[in-house]
């Protein structure tokens, strides 16, 4: 039987060490994308899938994640007094309401199966997605929601994938999809997974990306896995246990991902998503244009 996918879990009990000095006191997650913080990304994205209940795995120093959520009655009454409708309709989607979200703590850094793991009191026996905000994808409809669309069809587990160059593959965990599949199909039934294979042995050039629906027993799996790749809680290993049972399945998603855990990624997507706005486009494309004159 399938059923309704309405929670989902995001891990946020990262350092962001690759962003100091500024996630020294800004959790990495609310660092902002032109005028939305990650993290808002990100609930968009689940609420426009269909997720109703939102499971936050944090960490210490992670208080203004969890303050961005909450009421702000004198921002709001200012934002009244002055007659700002719309800017009043963008704080509100910002808001979420009491028993909706819930906050889980990660003591140690573990792994991303860890973090995953330790919500799993929250999950009962529910299919969960798993949202990784790092990832940021623009895509219409979101990659979620097609996710979810697709997984009504198959039922199991299904992991997002892209295809990647085969030499970023050992940074990535990586499929190994049925021979004989659709090329025009994007699901595609997995038959192994690899976490961050070393250079020349990827099974294939479709790399695992932050999103993911679940079956309950993955949690299962994680209470009995050991350290694998990098000393940690590998998800991708839990999930490998799930193809001799109900599947999993590959989704290769439309639309672009940007990687905003990297410096160089945060700047792309800023760029990216700044273009796409039309009251930013012509003054950003004038300025890019500017600076590409003045770079030759």
């Amino acid at each position: 039987m399938k059923r309704t996918v309405t929670k989902a879990i995001f891990p946020v009990a990262g350092l962001g060490t690759r962003f100091l000095p500024a996630t020294k006191s800004v959790p990495k997650e609310i660092m902002t994308l032109v005028d939305r913080p990650l993290i808002q990304y990100a609930i968009d994205e689940a609420r426009e899938a269909g997720i109703k209940e939102f499971i936050f795995v944090t960490s210490r120093g992670k208080s203004a994640l969890e303050d961005y959520f909450d009421d702000s009655p004198v921002l709001e009454a200012e934002l009244r007094r002055k007659k700002k409708p719309e800017l009043l309709k963008e704080l509100k989607r910002t808001t979420m309401d009491s028993g909706q979200i819930a906050y889980i703590r990660q003591h140690r850094a573990k792994g991303l199966g860890h973090a995953v793991a330790c919500a799993r009191r929250l999950i009962h026996n529910e299919p969960f997605a798993v949202i990784l905000p790092d990832d940021v994808i623009a895509a219409e409809p979101s990659c979620l929601a097609q996710m979810v669309e697709a997984y009504a069809e198959t039922g199991g587990s299904m992991v997002a994938a892209m295809e990647v160059a085969p030499e970023k593959a050992s940074s990535y965990g990586i499929l190994d999809i049925e021979p004989g599949a659709d090329p025009e199909n994007p699901i595609s039934r997995v038959r192994g997974m690899v976490e961050k294979p070393e250079a020349g042995t990827a099974p294939s050039n479709l790399a695992v990306i932050g999103r993911y629906i679940l079956s309950p027993r993955v949690m299962r799996h994680l209470s009995g896995l050991d350290a694998g790749a990098g000393g940690e809680i590998q998800l991708t290993d839990a999930i490998a246990r799930e193809i001799d049972g109900d599947g999993v399945h590959g989704f290769r998603f439309e639309g672009q991902r940007y990687d905003c855990g990297s410096k160089a990624g945060f700047l792309q997507a800023t760029v990216a998503f700044g273009l796409a706005r039309d009251d930013l486009r012509d003054e950003l494309a004038a300025f890019l244009a500017d600076l590409s004159l003045s770079v030759k």
